[in-house]
């Protein structure tokens, strides 16, 4: 019995229409993933080249073997992983705290309308703010440690995760509500069951964004207090003049942000395909 070389592509299929749908969304998603490499391959290829070339200054720019080097010398001598660990670990704290928080804060301004005119415009004001600025002052609050890093992390996630959160409740259409009313449904049991479920990809959004801001917020409390992590790396390369230390520091947090992104992006899946079976 001969297997068609390129049957996985609609493997699941129910029929032949569903199996030439999922061989165009799949054939989609390789051609998407394949020229996404192409082009990183190009990318780290290109750099590489013109540094050996000299069209870009090696002490500036460093260049991809170089980066490697480091990063394989630091893993073996210098404890490279460790720094990594502390780093992830600030980082998904914060990033948990502050969705966690901004998302009970938003709750709480739902259930009270008093409240969410009260807070409202504070809201506003402390979403233009820049949450770096806030750096010295937890520092001087909190103390020069772990605390204000963290602190840093929750604050510039928590005001994004309410206030997305927030509209996000508001937006779910008032027939769903005066519904469940019309069935004795009380205001709690209207939030539980319709809005925050309805509400799932838009915390899937803000979990999204927060991954981003949660690594702005620790990097940053690192370059003002921190003696280890990835961000006390990157303003020590400076320091030295070592910039293939800073380049291979930033080449880790990419990759770390963006394992990161990929497991909210793997959650949302799970999310989603269970709201579908449901």
């Amino acid at each position: 019995m001969k297997t068609h070389p390129h049957r996985w592509l609609s493997r699941g299929a129910q029929s032949d229409a569903h199996a030439a749908y999922l061989k165009k969304i799949r054939s989609q998603e390789i051609a998407v993933t394949v020229t996404r490499l192409a082009i990183l391959l190009a990318f780290v290829v290109g750099w590489e080249w013109g540094a050996n070339a000299g069209w870009l200054d090696p002490f500036l720019f460093s260049s991809p073997s170089r980066i490697s080097e480091t990063f394989i010398q630091m893993t073996i001598q210098a404890g490279l992983l460790t720094d990594i660990g502390i780093t992830l670990s600030e980082t998904v704290l914060g990033f948990i705290l502050g969705t966690a928080a901004g998302t009970a804060l938003a709750t709480l301004i739902w259930y009270s309308p008093f409240l969410s005119r009260v807070l409202d415009p504070y809201l506003v004001v402390l979403n233009s703010m820049p949450k770096v600025a806030l750096g010295p002052l937890f520092i001087v609050t909190i103390g020069s440690g772990f605390g204000s890093i963290l602190a840093m992390a929750v604050a510039i996630t928590i005001i994004i995760t309410t206030l997305v959160m927030y509209s996000s409740f508001q937006s779910v259409g008032s027939e769903y509500r005066q519904l469940a009313r019309s069935f004795g449904a009380t205001r709690r049991q209207i939030f539980t069951r319709i809005i925050f479920p309805a509400s799932i990809p838009d915390l899937i959004a803000a979990l999204k964004v927060n991954v981003g801001l949660a690594w702005v917020g620790v990097i940053v409390g690192e370059f003002l207090v921190a003696k280890a992590g990835l961000g006390y790396l990157i303003i020590y390369g400076f320091q030295v003049f070592n910039l293939t230390l800073v380049m291979m520091s930033l080449v880790v947090v990419a990759l770390t942000a963006t394992a990161m992104y990929k497991a909210v992006s793997h959650l949302e899946k799970r999310l989603l395909r269970h709201r579908q079976l449901d």
